[in-house]
């Protein structure tokens, strides 16, 4: 590995419930060997050298879910941070931490302040986790930030430039991911990083989320280094 090797992979981690279904148990058994998937994608990015790992681990629209299974999913979150946040910190790993934490319970906000803090001058793979996100919902409220900047006379509406949109972003010092994964045969985005994914390469693959093991990062990866990136300029093949 290494030769187009990208820089910051973004996973759509999908099929959890469809996994558990195929084999006869309940959709708790599929979020719990989830979980165990992320832990080998976190060490599998370290191993090809990948600088930024941003996985989608519940969604804004997750809320509509059955409270007991929301339930269950909030108490994995808690065990994931309180089990896995020395691992990671000892491995040099540095936890960003992207969404919407006001109307979270508060010990669950402690805990993604902790780990932040606790990592946050690691200099190995940056894992960011998606929580409580939405793309649209994080495009909305950095554009309020900037409205409310115009308003306080601060900032001259003409001067808003693309960059100055980013920085605003929850994503902030973090660059675009060069490759998004989803897993489980689905082709949508589901809201998941909505303007950091403009010129992303897109790699949808068939295996449910507890499957996700090496060879699939490296399929993945394999595609996406088989892959003409121009930019909306010319193909470098072409000159």
């Amino acid at each position: 590995m290494g030769e187009g090797m990208p820089t910051h992979v973004a996973i759509i981690m999908d099929g959890n419930g469809r996994w558990a279904a195929q084999r006869g148990l309940p959709r708790f058994e599929g979020h719990r060997k989830g979980i165990e998937a992320i832990r080998r994608a976190v060490r599998i990015a370290t191993e090809f050298g990948i600088r930024y790992l941003t996985v989608y681990s519940f969604s804004a629209e997750n809320w509509r879910r059955p409270e007991e299974e929301v339930s269950f999913l909030m108490g994995l979150l808690k065990r994931f941070v309180r089990h896995d946040l020395a691992e990671l910190h000892t491995n040099n790993v540095r936890v960003r931490i992207i969404g919407e934490r006001g109307n979270l319970a508060s010990d669950i906000r402690l805990l993604l302040d902790e780990a932040e803090q606790l990592t946050r001058d690691n200099t190995g793979l940056t894992l960011v986790i998606a929580f409580n996100y939405g793309g649209r919902q994080e495009i909305a409220s950095a554009v309020q930030a900037l409205a409310r900047k115009v308003q306080e006379g601060a900032l001259d509406p003409s001067s808003i430039s693309m960059e100055m949109i980013g920085e605003a972003l929850d994503t902030h010092g973090i660059p675009d991911p060069d490759l998004v994964i989803r897993t489980s045969g689905e082709q949508r985005v589901s809201n998941f990083l909505t303007w950091q994914t403009a010129y992303s390469e897109f790699v949808f693959l068939p295996v449910f989320w507890p499957d996700f093991d090496e060879a699939s990062f490296k399929d993945a990866i394999d595609e996406y280094s088989r892959r003409d990136r121009r930019f909306g300029g010319l193909s470098a093949k072409a000159s």
